[in-house]
C-alpha cells in the first residue's frame, strides 16, 4: 500500500492511468447496470405486448377456445414459457372446476394486465372482453418471463464486460505511447558524457515539456558558458607563465655554468628539476584545455598504427634511458574517427605514463588488434600497475596514487579519458597478470572504426 501511495505521489503517469482506469470502470460499470435494467424493462415490456397480441389475434379471427384439465406442452419449448388462454367466468356462470382453469381468476376480475399468484406461482396476466362478450385471460409465469429478460439484458451488458478489460489495455498503451518522448529523452541525456552541453531537442515532444525543456537548454548554455571561461583562464593562465618559466629555465642552464659549491650545485639541481616540472604541467594544463573544447565530431579517419608508430620514435630516447624493451608485438591497423594531434596525445600519454612507472630494465608491449567494427589498442608495461580500488580515480585530474614517488603532474590519464570520451573511444585498466605469467598494468583503448582496416 505505501508502494502504491509513493507511485501515485511520484509518477505522473502511473497517476494518470490509475485516474483514466477509474474513471472507464466507474463509466463501463453505470453505463452497465443503465443497460442492464433498460433491456430487462424492455424484455418485459416486449412479452406484455404478446400477451395483448394474442388477445387481440383471438378476438380478431374469432378463434375458438378449447378448455383443458391441463396445460398442453409444445414439443421442443420450454413449459415454463408456454402461453396459456383461459375463459374468465361471468357472474353466476360455471364454475372453474367445470370450465378446466387453471388461474381460476374470480368473475369480477380487471380488465388488462395484472399479476396474480395461483398456488405460490406467479402468472402475468392480460385480460380482455372480446367482441362477442367473452372475457378471456391471457397468462404468461412471471419466472418464465424474467429469465428471459434477464437472458436478452445479459446479451446487452456482454459488449461492456469484454470491452472493459480492451479499454484498460488501450489506455495503458496509449500513456506509454505519450510518455515514450520523455523516455527516449532522459535515455538519450543519460547516455552523453560529461562534456557534451550540447541544447536538448525538442523533436516529437509535447508541448507540455517543451518549456521545461527550453530551461534546461538555458541552463546547459550557462554552465557551459561558465565552463568554457574557466578553461579558458587555466590556458591562458598556462600561456601566460610559460614565458616565465622558459626565462627561468635558461637562467638556471647558464647559472650551471659558473663555478660554485657541491651544495649551490646541488641546489642548483633541485631548482632545475622543479622549474622542469612545472613546464612540463603549464604544458599538460595547454593540451588538457585544448582537449576539452567543444569541436563538433567530424574527424576525419587515421591511421592507428601510422600514429602509433610515430609516437614510439619520439619516445623511444626516453625508454632507451631507463633501459625499458619498448616494442609492438602485433602491428594490425585500422582507421578510427579523430582530429590527429588528439589520436597522438592520447597514445603519447599512455606509453609516456608506461614508461615513467616502468622500473630500469621493464618491458613494455603495444599492439593493435583490428576487425571490421572496432580497434582496439594494448599497452601492457612491467610496472607496479595501479590498484583496482584506485582505477576509477587515476583519471581525475592532479590525483596521484598515495605512495607513488614517480614524478609527475597527475593530468596524464586525465588528458587520455577526455581525449577519449570526445573521439567515441573506451579505457578499460586491467592486471597484466591476468594476461601473462609477469605482473604489470595493461590499458585497453577500444576505438570505434571508421572504415575498413587497411591493409
Amino acid at each position: 500500500m505505501d508502494d502504491f501511495k509513493r507511485k501515485m505521489k511520484q509518477s505522473l503517469q502511473f497517476k494518470l492511468s490509475v485516474w483514466l482506469a477509474t474513471f472507464i470502470l466507474a463509466i463501463a460499470l453505470a453505463a452497465g447496470l443503465f443497460s442492464y435494467f433498460s433491456a430487462f424493462d424492455w424484455a418485459l415490456e416486449f412479452q406484455d405486448d404478446q400477451l395483448r397480441q394474442v388477445a387481440a389475434l383471438i378476438n380478431r379471427h374469432d378463434l375458438p377456445i378449447e378448455q383443458a384439465k391441463m396445460r398442453q406442452r409444445v414439443p421442443g419449448t420450454d413449459p415454463d414459457s408456454e402461453l396459456i388462454v383461459e375463459v374468465v367466468p361471468s357472474a353466476g356462470g360455471q364454475p372453474h372446476s367445470r370450465l378446466g382453469n387453471t388461474l381460476e381468476l374470480p368473475p369480477d376480475v380487471v380488465e388488462g394486465l395484472q399479476t396474480v399468484t395461483v398456488d405460490t406461482e406467479v402468472w402475468r396476466v392480460y385480460v380482455k372482453t372480446l367482441d362477442s362478450g367473452t372475457r378471456i385471460a391471457v397468462a404468461q409465469q412471471t419466472a418464465s418471463r424474467d429469465e428471459v429478460a434477464h437472458d436478452s439484458a445479459i446479451r446487452t451488458l456482454t459488449p461492456f464486460i469484454f470491452s472493459i478489460p480492451i479499454l484498460l489495455l488501450l489506455v495503458g498503451m496509449l500513456m506509454r505511447g505519450t510518455f515514450m518522448p520523455i523516455r527516449q529523452l532522459a535515455s538519450d541525456i543519460d547516455q552523453r558524457s560529461e562534456h557534451d552541453l550540447r541544447a536538448v531537442s525538442d523533436k516529437n515532444l509535447p508541448s507540455e515539456i517543451r518549456p521545461f525543456l527550453v530551461a534546461i537548454n538555458r541552463l546547459l548554455a550557462r554552465v557551459a558558458s561558465s565552463i568554457s571561461a574557466q578553461r579558458r583562464f587555466i590556458a591562458d593562465a598556462a600561456h601566460e607563465l610559460r614565458s616565465p618559466m622558459t626565462a627561468l629555465s635558461l637562467h638556471a642552464e647558464r647559472l650551471s655554468s659558473a663555478a660554485m659549491s657541491a651544495p649551490a650545485r646541488e641546489r642548483l639541481d633541485t631548482l632545475r628539476t622543479g622549474v622542469q616540472r612545472t613546464r612540463t604541467l603549464l604544458e599538460q594544463l595547454l593540451v588538457l584545455a585544448q582537449a576539452q573544447e567543444s569541436i563538433a565530431p567530424d574527424f576525419a579517419p587515421i591511421s592507428l598504427w601510422r600514429t602509433l608508430r610515430s609516437v614510439i620514435e619520439d619516445l623511444m630516447p626516453l625508454a632507451e634511458a631507463k633501459d625499458i624493451d619498448l616494442g609492438v608485438t602485433n602491428q594490425s591497423d585500422a582507421l578510427v574517427s579523430a582530429r590527429e594531434i588528439d589520436l597522438k596525445m592520447l597514445i603519447k600519454n599512455l606509453v609516456e605514463n608506461a614508461i615513467r612507472y616502468t622500473p630500469n630494465g621493464g618491458l613494455i608491449n603495444l599492439s593493435i588488434h583490428a576487425d571490421r567494427q572496432r580497434a582496439i589498442l594494448l599497452v601492457d608495461d612491467t610496472g607496479p600497475g595501479i590498484p583496482e580500488q584506485e582505477r576509477a580515480r587515476v583519471f581525475d585530474p592532479f590525483y596521484r596514487i598515495l605512495g607513488s614517488d614517480t614524478e609527475g603532474s597527475g593530468l596524464g590519464l586525465s588528458i587520455v579519458k577526455t581525449i577519449a570520451a570526445r573521439i567515441g573511444a573506451t579505457i578499460a585498466l586491467e592486471d597484466l597478470d591476468h594476461h601473462h605469467a609477469v605482473s604489470g598494468l595493461r590499458v585497453v583503448v577500444e576505438f570505434p572504426v571508421a572504415e575498413e582496416a587497411s591493409p
